[in-house]
């Protein structure tokens, strides 16, 4: 879907910081190389020698610019990295020159067009990009920018106009044009943002729609989008479903009080998990298809559920709790929880820590684990329910 959005032949180089926004940047990285993904673009140095470890091959791409005394390690890893910084160009290049090497580090320039935040504008990148021509370890590999609020389209046109003054000066300029790219999830989602010689999707790529996309109703909203469909899921088992009477508080603090004789279940995951105090007393989980008020402050290991109300027999440790995803036709979406923490879903995602168990499925086939342990005798091992 995200080929068809971009066009046919638009190279897609998925991006997989932050731990592939939280889903696991390995598993991730091998399922989109494998199903042809041209490249990645990652935050850090380290999140791109992460994934050449781990055998991914494909080009990649550091958005953010990396320290001077890194260039070599950068270049025999085959990375590319991002340049933003007049001082930090020069001594990335500095710290290549003279160094022996069949091959050139791939810079990529950022062009300052209106986020505030990196990148060149004007003189500086025509100097940026003849320093990178004559440097003889270094190439310039790539324009870019990022849109600072793609659905605001008279500013996003202000960007693009900018962003190709900028590229058609560092041509007129004798300097070989690279290829350029701007668009992310939302540039690719939205009618009126060029792909050029690339895009950059990120949390489209985990199925999720940005949120400032959510419940526009836009004549630039392209209909693709409404095909996409969250690939993550939280589940829980309990490890105690407890009676409790009437005045009983539950957890650290406590927050909250039972008002009646009340059913608790204990789900082992908490702040610790990336499950934020701030949600204490303002979410729910699914079991059994219905929706149940998680209840009390949220611990750095757990989290209670009130199912008192649910129909039946008892609820026991046997039953599954579903904190993000569907459950016998009812959902809790990432949105959601967005919204009842007042930030948005990449900060949901990101936020869900290393130590929760991950399992990757391709056509409802369980295919990899992933835990702290690293393997699947490691899963089998876990003290996790």
């Amino acid at each position: 879907m995200l080929r068809e959005l971009a066009g046919d032949g638009t190279p897609l180089f998925p991006v997989v910081k932050a731990d592939a926004y939280g889903h696991g940047a390995i598993p991730i990285a091998r399922a989109l190389e494998a199903a042809g993904a041209d490249g990645f673009c990652v935050a850090t140095l380290d999140e791109g020698l992460a994934l050449r470890d781990a055998g991914i091959t494909r080009p990649i791409l550091v958005l953010y610019p990396i320290p001077p005394a890194l260039a070599e390690t950068a270049r025999d890893a085959g990375l590319g990295v991002t340049a933003g910084d007049a001082a930090l160009l020069a001594g990335l290049l500095d710290a290549l020159d003279g160094v022996a090497s069949p091959d050139q580090l791939a810079v990529h320039l950022e062009v300052e067009t209106g986020l505030g935040r990196g990148g060149f504008a004007g003189q500086a990148l025509l100097d940026a990009a003849r320093q990178i021509e004559r440097a003889p370890g270094a190439r310039l590999a790539s324009l870019w920018t990022h849109l600072q609020a793609p659905e605001d389209g008279p500013r996003t046109a202000r960007q693009l106009e900018r962003f190709e003054v900028a590229a058609a000066e560092v041509g007129a300029a004798g300097v070989g044009l690279p290829p350029r790219h701007v668009a992310a999830s939302a540039g690719l989602l939205l009618d009126g943002v060029a792909s050029l010689d690339g895009a950059r999707p990120g949390l489209s790529v985990y199925g999720l729609l940005p949120d400032e996309l959510l419940g526009v109703a836009s004549a630039r909203t392209r209909p693709v989008g409404s095909r996409l469909r969250p690939i993550l899921s939280l589940h829980a088992r309990p490890v105690r479903v407890a009676a409790l009477p009437a005045g009983w508080g539950v957890g650290y603090g406590p927050t909250f009080t039972t008002t009646r004789p009340s059913r608790i279940a204990t789900l082992p995951l908490g702040y610790g998990d990336g499950w934020p105090r701030s949600l204490s007393n303002r979410a729910e989980a699914l079991v059994r298809g219905l929706r149940v008020p998680l209840v009390g402050n949220v611990a750095m290991d757990a989290v209670m559920a009130d199912v008192t109300d649910v129909p039946g027999a008892p609820v026991t440790t046997e039953d599954e709790f579903v904190l993000i995803g569907s459950q016998a036709g009812a959902r809790i979406t990432v949105a959601d929880l967005a919204a009842a923490r007042g930030t948005n879903s990449w900060e949901v995602v990101t936020s869900l820590a290393a130590r929760l168990p991950r399992v990757y499925h391709a056509a409802s086939v369980p295919r990899e684990t992933r835990t702290l342990i690293g393997d699947e005798a490691g899963a089998r091992r876990s003290m996790r329910p």
